[in-house]
């Protein structure tokens, strides 16, 4: 998928956007007041509801892949702390991780290496075993880029493109922090606990106090893969992109899991997702959740929107500072007819091209894995993501040439190792639906 934003569908977009909503809060207030006094709303004025929430929503996608470029173009990549670096930088420090975990240096591949990189891999996907086996010198090209032969730290053209769009349709490399290690697995510390203390006199006993403990995370890679295939004839006379048809198959299966996995994955042979931890207050272990009050809804007005502010607002200040929102559009679409105690609607559309829909004044982003409203489901999490969950990247893409298991087919298997967990519960809250 391109990065090139189509500026004059995005303004569409927005001005439809807005437009929309005024036509929405005007139809929905008309709405609320008609089930007030006659007990049901008009099963015409419904229908335009659905109808305008329906416009709404395909113009907010529109509006959110606009929101999720211009963020790509913000950063490719945060190190461990959080902090945007560019991918000179980035590389510059795994050369050090992979130096210092293996006693090696990854093999130097600047951009002038890239093109031949690209044309040695094409030759490959081309090569015809029985024929023209790739030469000496592409296959050193491409020994450059494998892990197994020391690894390389600036992506070769391939793997940032396949990279890029696995950014672009998991959005959750857009909002939390995501670093590439050298080894299979990242390990850090986390402190849970203070200092004990006690006031005294001037020549009172001191005794020792409590010494806070503190604790260790480890977050493994874990491996994903994709197959595709293709005929020996396809590949000798494609006048097609071969390596960008490749790409699009790889990219699609890698994206579709990742995305998964990082928001309700278990941790069993895939990453674990912020959704698949239990209730409670514990740093690294659990996320604190805020029910509804109702199964599988909001309260009824005009209180439907406090567990929303109540998750908000417990949030502490550096959190939510960064805070974002995080539903499905169907969550969306729900939280839409919420107003304050004012009668004011408390959800604000985009006004301009990269700019998300607001909630209370927070960033919306739009997560199709998380589940819609029923009883008991966790459809909304707000705070700040790049504090609270951590994804980890392997560095290389493996791709292996097989022409020998499915003749005549040529079989391409490409994996990719990733991994991800959640490292600072404090940092987001979870609405459950639920009494």
């Amino acid at each position: 998928m391109s990065d090139e934003i189509n500026l004059s569908e995005v303004a569409k977009a927005v001005a439809g956007i807005n437009t929309g909503f005024e036509e929405f809060k005007a139809a929905n207030d008309e709405r609320l007041k008609e089930i007030e006094s006659k007990g049901a709303a008009d099963p015409l004025l419904d229908a335009k509801l659905i109808k305008i929430e329906g416009d709404l929503t395909k113009a907010q996608e529109v509006a959110d892949k606009a929101v999720l470029a211009a963020k790509r173009r913000e950063r490719f990549s945060t190190d461990s702390n959080g902090q945007e670096i560019d991918m000179e930088a980035k590389a510059d420090r795994f050369s050090l991780e992979l130096k210092h975990a293996v006693g090696r240096s990854p093999v130097e591949m600047k951009a002038a290496n890239v093109a031949e990189y690209s044309a040695a891999y094409k030759s490959l996907l081309r090569a015809n075993f029985d024929k023209d086996m790739i030469s000496d010198v592409e296959r050193k090209t491409l020994s450059v880029g494998q892990d197994s032969a020391g690894g390389y730290y600036v992506y070769p053209d391939m793997t940032g493109r396949i990279v890029s769009k696995v950014f672009e349709t998991s959005p959750m490399r857009a909002y939390a922090s995501v670093v590439a290690i050298g080894t299979d697995s990242l390990e850090g510390y986390y402190d849970n606990e203070e200092v004990g203390f006690g006031w005294v006199a001037e020549q009172e006993a001191r005794p020792a106090t409590a010494t806070p403990a503190s604790g260790k995370y480890r977050i493994p890679v874990h491996e994903m893969y994709a197959m595709p295939d293709a005929s020996q004839s396809v590949l000798d006379d494609a006048l097609i992109d071969l390596e960008s048809w490749l790409d699009g198959k790889i990219s699609d299966k890698f994206a579709r899991a990742e995305a998964t996995a990082f928001v309700t994955g278990s941790g069993v042979d895939k990453p674990r997702g912020f959704l698949s931890y239990p209730a409670g207050t514990d740093l690294t272990n659990s996320v604190e959740q805020v029910n509804t009050g109702v199964n599988g809804g909001f309260a009824a007005a005009p209180n439907g929107g406090d567990v929303l502010i109540t998750a908000l607002y417990g949030l502490k200040a550096q959190y939510k500072a960064n805070a974002v929102w995080f539903m499905n559009r169907t969550t969306a679409a729900l939280t839409r007819k919420l107003k304050d105690s004012d009668g004011s609607y408390i959800w604000s559309p985009g006004i301009a091209a990269g700019q998300p829909a607001t909630l209370l004044g927070y960033p919306v982003a739009s997560f199709e894995d998380m589940p819609s409203p029923a009883t008991g489901s966790l459809s909304i999490t707000v705070g700040d993501m790049r504090q609270a969950y951590q994804i980890v990247d392997r560095m290389g893409i493996r791709m292996l040439r097989d022409p020998f298991t499915a003749k005549p087919k040529i079989l391409f298997y490409a994996t990719k190792r990733t991994g991800g967990a959640m490292i600072n519960g404090e940092a987001i809250k979870t609405i459950a639906f639920k009494a």
